[in-house]
This record gives C-alpha cells, structure tokens and sequence, in this order.
C-alpha cells in the first residue's frame, strides 16, 4: 500500500470554508478516490500554519517521527483550491518548496467531494 503525508490549510480549516478538517482527505485516500490512484495509507496530516514557511519542516519531522517515509505529499484540496485564495503563496509554489526540501513528489489536491 503506498504511503503519504496531506498537508492542509489551517486558515481554511479553521475558518469553516467548508471543509471541517481532515476527513475528507482521509476518506479519499482510504478508497483510492480523487488525485489517490489507489487505497493510500496516510502517515501523517500536517496544517499549514500562515505563512507557510514551516510547511517543509513539519512534513521533515513528520516524517522523522512517524519513521516512515511516504510515496508522496499531497496538498488537501482546501489548500490546493481555496477561495479566498493564500495571500502568501500559490499552491504550485508551496509544492515546489516542499518538494526541494524533502525530495518526496508533491500532488496538488487530494479529492473531488463537495
């Protein structure tokens, strides 16, 4: 089974966009639905704090602590599409940085529910 880290927006999650966490990811990853080719184990959930500079080391110590390096990341679908948009940084952006940091694929969006 592959292995992955979500990470999702704080901001959006905590200001009630519609999206009450992380359920949705899970439930997507757990059947293989959306942006996850397949049944995904996910190792660990980590919330993007404003401005996102500590994303990349979250996902570091995430999987330090875990001790389980995952197949890939992926940006929730909160972060991934918000609207309001993230007024530090594009997703593409905050992708690109957490892959040079980690090494591991970074996927934009992980589901498809409404």
């Amino acid at each position: 089974m592959k292995k992955a880290i979500v990470v999702g927006c704080g901001s959006y999650m905590d200001a009630g966009y519609g999206c009450p966490g992380e359920w949705r990811c899970l439930k997507a990853a757990g059947l293989g639905d959306g942006k996850f080719a397949e049944p995904t184990h996910v190792v660990g959930f980590v919330k993007c704090e404003c401005p996102g500079r500590a994303a990349a080391p979250n996902v570091g110590m995430t999987i330090k602590l875990s001790e389980i390096k995952p197949d890939a990341i992926y940006l929730s679908s909160c972060m991934a599409g918000a609207k309001p948009d993230c007024p530090y940084s594009t997703p593409e952006e905050k992708a690109k940085y957490i892959e040079e940091k980690t090494g591991i694929p970074v996927i934009l969006g992980t589901h498809e529910y409404k």
